[in-house]
């Protein structure tokens, strides 16, 4: 059976996922596209063989179409998931599933009553390197895990007016070591305290944001994780993880452009490390869509493995992080779910 799919959102990330299951993912198929801008709609439709929509309804209702990939701005991700939801498609969010929580519950609500398949787009969970760490603290080979160090460290800044909008390091960056955390602990947090400053570019404070980060949180289970974020490594992108146990650790390390060392009487030379998230988590990507449609294929009842709650903490554990940081404090989690509670 092929899942046909309708691609909406055609920027470099839709492009990305449209190419994808195109033509790399097994099982898949586009058989539309749509973005407000037609002439990037227009672009990946000619490339990949697929029709351009007139509108977001459009895409959505098509009767050639099963499953909906949501990579449009953050802002339009909820009605787009209200849309597909009402359509009885399945659903694929690119995170973050909105910056406001309450409009994430709306999402999450209508994903309910539509009772279809939501995943969230947290593709580094299925980046084998990461995987194997978090695989050897589901099966014990770790032992009793006392602490998760993340290190997530960008080879260099967005632009300044992509910061302004980003919704800050937090929500645009460390969002995904949230859920990074999360999912290697297997435990939700319950504290956060967070640390941030401008070391690298004045411009991205005057946008009113950090470029320098350091969070600690606490979770559920009582271990303890830390979270090393920089907006510019001069060596390049630098992705980490480290799980520390009784028995031993687990790590994954970076990702060079090709594995080779030359070891001579000056010292050691590697190559450097591969340039961005594109290059760094490639398959990653490709893993991700075939655990969605093993997902989608498996049928009502089936659990995601990306829900809707597992996009929502990190945006709970961001809020902390920025109430912590501007008020130099820990803050748990649960004042900030009874401050959305209120809302």
């Amino acid at each position: 059976m092929t899942t046909r799919f309708a691609v909406l959102g055609c920027g470099r990330i839709g492009k990305m996922h449209a190419e994808m299951l195109a033509r790399q993912v097994p099982g898949a198929s586009v058989s539309v596209v749509f973005d407000v801008v037609e002439a990037a709609a227009q672009a990946v439709g000619a490339d990949i063989g697929a029709r351009v929509a007139t509108s977001l309804a459009d895409a959505v209702t098509a009767d050639d179409v099963d499953a909906v990939a949501i990579c449009t701005s953050t802002d339009t991700h909820v009605d787009a998931m209200v849309a597909a939801a009402e359509a009885g498609k399945a659903i694929f969010c690119e995170k973050p599933i909105s910056l406001d929580i309450v409009e994430v519950d709306r999402g999450l609500a209508a994903v309910a009553a539509a009772r279809v398949a939501l995943q969230i787009g947290f593709n580094r969970r299925y980046d084998p390197s990461h995987k194997a760490v978090a695989d050897a603290v589901k099966d014990g080979a770790v032992g009793d895990v006392h602490l998760v160090n993340i290190i997530s460290r960008d080879p260099g800044p967005p632009p300044i007016e992509y910061i302004k909008v980003s919704g800050g390091i937090f929500n645009d960056m460390t969002i995904h070591d949230f859920d990074m955390a999360r999912y290697v602990t297997g435990s939700d947090v319950v504290e956060v305290y967070a640390k941030g400053a401008v070391r690298v570019d004045p411009a991205i404070g005057e946008a009113g944001d950090v470029d320098t980060a350091v969070v600690l949180l606490t979770h559920a289970n009582g271990v303890l994780t830390t979270i090393d974020n920089s907006r510019r490594a001069a060596y390049g992108y630098d992705q980490r993880v480290e799980a520390f146990g009784s028995k031993g650790m687990a790590a994954s390390n970076n990702h060079h452009d090709f594995n080779a060392v030359v070891a001579t009487d000056q010292g050691f030379r590697q190559p450097p490390l591969q340039n961005f998230f594109l290059e760094r988590y490639s398959r990653s990507y490709l893993d991700q869509w075939a655990a969605f449609l093993a997902y989608v294929t498996a049928g009502v009842g089936a659990e995601s493995p990306a829900s809707g709650a597992d996009g929502r903490a990190p945006l709970v554990i961001g809020k902390a992080a920025l109430r912590s940081m501007q008020e130099n404090r820990p803050v748990a989690i649960r004042e900030i779910d009874a401050q959305e509670n209120q809302s």
